[in-house]
């Protein structure tokens, strides 16, 4: 019988994401967003692989999508706030739309910005959220921490959705008035 070997995950801690962040700013300024995105999408298997662990032992099921959808915001944000990401609660704003929020997340900690800048975990969110539901997802920031806002506030849905959302934020829309017109179906 073959056994699988899984590799151990490896912890580098918030210095280390701190660092890459300061010297990606400091030596590619216009490309840093987008790289610590793509960075923290690669990272978004291991985290991901973490909750599936996280999961079977503390709901005895094989894998989270065989968690019973109303302990879904409870795994989740119970996982990373151990994995030291901060206190974390889902709410579902409209079909398709889930917003995740943290009055602590820590790639926010200690940092001011004038938009929200939480990009790696931007990116590790989108691969987090692809494998869990299985369909390609989307995560961006719309409330942060480090730029004096009460919580970090992620918007998770389909690249689609997602994108409609950051078009009307740029043309003066609230996203949560977007994500109201999305809930009352009225999505022009």
């Amino acid at each position: 019988m073959a056994t699988t070997h899984t590799p151990p995950r490896l912890a580098l801690g918030r210095a280390t994401l701190d660092q890459v962040r300061t010297v990606l700013e400091r030596e590619l300024p216009q490309q840093a967003a987008s790289l610590l995105r793509e960075i923290g999408f690669a990272a978004g298997d291991a985290c991901f692989e973490g909750f599936v662990a996280s999961v079977a032992e503390r709901y005895g099921v094989e894998t989270p999508q065989a968690l019973d959808a109303r302990y879904l915001s409870e795994a989740v944000g119970g996982y990373l706030r151990e994995e030291g990401w901060g206190a974390v609660a889902l709410e579902t704003l409209a079909p398709g739309l889930v917003a995740l929020d943290s009055p602590d997340w820590t790639e926010a900690g200690g940092r001011s910005a004038a938009v929200p800048s939480c990009h790696f975990s931007s990116g590790m969110l989108s691969d987090f959220f692809t494998r869990l539901g299985g369909y390609p997802a989307a995560v961006m920031e719309v409330e942060c921490r480090s730029r004096g806002d009460a919580r970090c506030r992620f918007l998770t849905g389909s690249p689609d959705v997602l994108t409609w959302i950051y078009e009307g934020m740029v043309a003066g829309t609230a996203y949560t008035q977007l994500a109201d017109q999305l809930r009352a179906g009225a999505r022009s």
